[in-house]
């Protein structure tokens, strides 16, 4: 069985508080990889960035001051149309920072292979995909580039590169659907 999870495809980061349109750009790709996933019987997990309402006074609230991703509130929301395409057996995972360290609980060691795609490549997907490198470093680790934006074109570029020389595969680089818009 495979593994896709999707990181923190929310309303504020498509189109929300730190939206972009490199973010609603991918938003397709992504509802169709989800599809994918489904159809051959693998396993789809979201992960959802997840704030108090004393964001602000937190230290990434300091170093980015601005609210997103309020527990509860419509910007900590997964895109509906990714949650659709998951169809009823979804799991969502809620971590409080950029990367989540329990991987081990969701993720099996005799997976074939496990595909990160999502927001933001160059804070949230990078963390997680080098968490979970660290974790299995035996497991083939996919990123499909075509399926994630950063906070822009250059930070994402870096962090797929980052990505690359840590060894995880890559996707469709440089096929990023933003880049054509």
């Amino acid at each position: 069985m495979k593994t896709l999870i999707v990181v923190d495809m929310q309303k504020d980061f498509i189109d929300g508080a730190l939206g972009s349109k490199e973010a609603t750009t991918i938003v397709s790709n992504v509802a169709k990889k989800i599809k994918a996933y489904v159809k051959n019987g693998d396993r789809v997990i979201f992960t959802r960035d997840t704030h108090k309402k004393n964001y602000l006074s937190t230290r990434e609230g300091k170093y980015l001051p601005v609210p997103h991703c309020v527990k509860g509130e419509d910007g900590w929301q997964i895109n509906e149309k990714l949650i659709k395409a998951a169809g009823d057996d979804v799991l969502i995972i809620d971590k409080p920072s950029f990367g989540y360290n329990a991987w081990k609980k969701y993720l099996k060691e005799d997976q074939d292979s496990i595909e990160l795609v999502g927001l933001c490549t160059d804070i949230c997907v990078v963390s997680n995909a080098l968490i979970i490198k660290n974790l299995f470093p035996e497991r083939d680790i996919v990123v499909d580039s075509a399926c994630c934006a950063g906070v822009s074109p250059a930070t994402h570029d870096g962090a797929i590169s980052t990505m690359k020389c840590c060894q995880i595969n890559i996707l469709h680089e440089g096929k990023e659907p933003w880049r054509n818009v």
